[in-house]
């Protein structure tokens, strides 16, 4: 039988080219029907449009197209179906009322950036999501996942058996009922995400044997898979002197982000080669000097991207149409994301916080944002929550790469900043972005709080 594609392609070759197709149309009688049979071809006689198709062939088209449409929106009269077979039990409890509806909020729209990480404490505390929000977690899953690899394989772990059981009535979702390799299966036949999935458990359970697999595995690797080794290294648990050799051997890869995922992993590793290189270069980039007026921040960046700059994740910069100015402020930015903060609390014998309220005039916002990136990468709360409090009461961001420093902070710091007197509120006039950090903070407290509440379930 013709379709509503043979109209659409019809349509883009142009009826001078190919005939108008006799596209049944559900719910008239046969006479009356473009097609009288599935077979039927555009003859001399026998269809009810035949006059208006030699007549002008493009309106027949469109009058097809329309009567099709109206049919499709309509439905169809209804015939016999088998039952459907019941989804699987599944013996987990149910979210908490408070968390069902948070998770109801989130796939409609507020901070959906967060339903990973909800996603991830539901399942870690043995919660499954309610029944009737998991068409709508599926649909999400389906439409972003590939910025969020994760999404997926949580969105089918807190749903479970009726996950799968829904996914098996739609298409779209086809992915989320398919039977996924098990154990070392999940790694030798495995899509991307399930050979991530794996790692990600291998690396909880023995992180010496994730490490031994990524080694074994490094050459046979494409780049992308090689940048998802060091994000699973990245992602926990925290790394030891045993992986060092495994990360300054990327530091000489082909692909620039390895090498840029494997500099940031080192500098937060205590005591590596590259985190003492660049805590050599920070030192000589900046210091602290005393003044009439107090304390002060003086910076003297690089004057080139060397060598061994560029062995330790710092691409050169553009070059051309950039000031010589611009480049020297990137290569400071790189190197302070770099090197480990404990270098600037033992340099300046100051606590993060004291560090933040020293004056350093037109680099402050250089700062802030590698200050944050190094924050993030080395999982360093107290510099977190120095850098938001910062943000909050002292000089407000104002540059987009500093409102997205900001915007990281808020998702990666200690959830308890969020809770009511932790922090202090921004002040009149606030910044937007100063303004959603708050209220991201204050989000997931109440997301975790929900999840950890032990309802009585009767």
């Amino acid at each position: 039988m013709n379709t509503w594609q043979d109209l659409v392609t019809t349509s883009l070759i142009g009826t001078e080219r190919a005939p108008v197709p006799p596209v049944r149309i559900p719910g008239l009688p046969v006479l009356d029907n473009p097609a009288g049979s599935d077979t039927a071809t555009l003859g001399p006689s026998g269809l009810a449009d035949q006059a208006s198709v030699l007549a002008d062939p493009a309106e027949a088209l469109l009058d097809r197209a329309a009567l099709l449409t109206a049919a499709r929106r309509a439905g169809r009269p209804a015939g016999h179906a088998e039952p459907l077979s019941a989804a699987g039990p599944d013996p987990r409890p149910l979210v908490g009322a408070a968390a069902g509806d948070r998770l109801a909020w989130m796939l409609r729209g507020e901070h959906s950036e967060l339903l990973t990480e909800w996603l991830a404490a539901a399942t870690g505390r043995g919660w499954r999501v309610p029944a009737q929000l998991l068409p709508g977690l599926l649909d999400r899953a389906r439409r972003i996942s590939p910025a969020d690899p994760e999404l997926r394989r949580l969105a089918v772990a807190a749903g479970g058996p009726r996950a799968r059981w829904l996914a098996g009535l739609n298409a779209e979702w086809a992915w989320a009922a398919e039977d996924a390799p098990r154990g070392d299966d999940a790694w030798r036949l495995g899509d991307a995400g399930q050979r991530r999935g794996y790692l990600t458990a291998l690396r909880a359970a023995e992180p010496g044997l994730a490490r031994d697999l990524i080694t074994a595995s490094w050459d046979a690797a494409g780049a992308a898979e090689r940048a998802m080794f060091l994000s699973v290294l990245a992602a926990g648990p925290a790394l030891g002197p045993a992986d060092e050799p495994l990360l300054e051997a990327a530091l000489g890869d082909r692909a620039d982000e390895v090498r840029s995922r494997a500099a940031y992993l080192l500098a937060s590793l205590p005591g590596s080669a590259l985190a003492q290189r660049m805590a050599g270069r920070a030192r000589r980039g900046l210091r602290l000097e005393t003044g009439p007026r107090g304390f002060r921040l003086i910076t003297s960046p690089p004057a080139e991207c060397d060598a061994a700059m560029r062995r330790d994740g710092i691409a050169p910069g553009p070059g051309a149409g950039r000031s010589q100015l611009a480049d020297r402020t990137r290569l400071m930015l790189e190197v302070v994301a770099r090197t480990p903060l404990r270098t600037w609390t033992e340099a300046f014998a100051l606590g993060p916080a004291a560090i933040l309220a020293v004056p350093s005039g037109d680099w402050a916002p250089v700062l802030f944002v590698g200050w944050s990136r190094a924050a993030i990468a080395q999982r360093n709360q107290d510099w977190m929550a120095a850098l938001i409090n910062a943000a909050l009461t002292g000089r407000p961001p104002a540059r987009p790469a500093e409102n997205s420093a900001l915007s990281q902070l808020a998702r990666r710091a200690d959830p308890a900043l969020g809770a009511p007197d932790t922090l202090p509120g921004p002040e009149p006039g606030a910044p937007l972005a100063v303004r959603t950090a708050l209220k991201v903070l204050r989000f997931r407290y109440e997301m975790l709080k929900e999840l950890d509440v032990d309802d009585d379930r009767g």
